[in-house]
């Protein structure tokens, strides 16, 4: 479960305090696209923190702002307005460079696209981070990251010879590699059979519980947020409601319905 909180004092962060010693903090963040009388306001002062050894999915209707707080909080965005710390760090003091850097050595990724390099093996792709990164991949590290996800037997197969499952579950491994501070995954499961979905939930849920891994989802599926620490409910791009007792999808479920029903 989250820790207690710690108000920073400003007026909009007292509503959503964060902890100064979580992985990733934002502090008033807004992200407006466009100028003008056409400009939009994706997220609009949003503050909150990421637990250590927690996972928070992330819901909302469409347009609500999920995807941007993903991108700001990844520092794949930058915000407009606010602040973005990541790993005690903040983001808006980074050149581009500095914030690649940043993102490799304290952020993981897990998509639906995945992303995986059809002409490498299952080995290869979980390997690239490093390799990207300038470092020389480990293969004993590369191993124990597959077996971790319960593939030590599909090393040497290349994506179009693993299943929907299998291949989400590479891209966890390779997302882990470089133990991020923080894995963000946006609609892990949407691809997925719910048997399948299920299995790599357990898999990321085992992965908060046993290493501690903060992580952070964003998805529309009350079933995937049931599995989560706490669920953060967005709205017009600000954070409308917020579960934290580790509720059913039944509940979750209805706390979406009543905001459709608001927007």
């Amino acid at each position: 479960m989250p820790t207690n909180t710690t108000s920073f004092g400003h007026p909009a962060e007292r509503d959503h305090p964060v902890q100064r010693d979580h992985p990733v903090e934002l502090h008033a963040v807004s992200r407006r696209y466009g100028a003008g009388e056409r400009a939009v306001t994706a997220l609009d002062r949003v503050t909150l923190g990421f637990a250590e050894g927690t996972m928070t999915a992330v819901m909302g209707p469409s347009g609500s702002g999920k995807s941007t707080l993903l991108h700001c909080a990844a520092g794949l965005d930058r915000p407009t307005g606010g602040r973005v710390v990541i790993g005690g760090t903040p983001t808006g003091e980074l050149d581009e460079t500095a914030l690649t850097l940043l993102r490799r050595e304290k952020i993981g990724f897990v998509f639906q696209s995945l992303n995986l390099v059809s002409a490498l093996t299952a080995e290869q792709n979980v390997a690239l981070p490093l390799r990207l990164a300038g470092r020389r991949p480990d293969p004993a590290e590369v191993a124990a990251a597959l077996a971790e996800v319960g593939l030590a037997d599909r090393a040497g197969h290349r994506p179009d010879r693993l299943s929907g499952g299998q291949r989400q579950r590479v891209a966890i491994a390779r997302a882990l590699i470089t133990r991020p501070a923080v894995l963000f995954a946006d609609e892990p499961t949407g691809a997925l059979d719910i048997t399948t979905s299920r299995a790599v939930l357990g898999l990321l849920r085992g992965l908060v519980d046993r290493h501690r891994q903060t992580m952070v989802v964003v998805t529309h599926d009350p079933a995937v947020a049931a599995w989560a620490d706490r669920v953060v409910f967005l709205a017009d791009g600000r954070v409308a409601d917020e579960l934290t007792d580790r509720s059913g999808a039944e509940a979750i479920a209805s706390r979406m319905s009543a905001l459709e029903a608001a927007a």
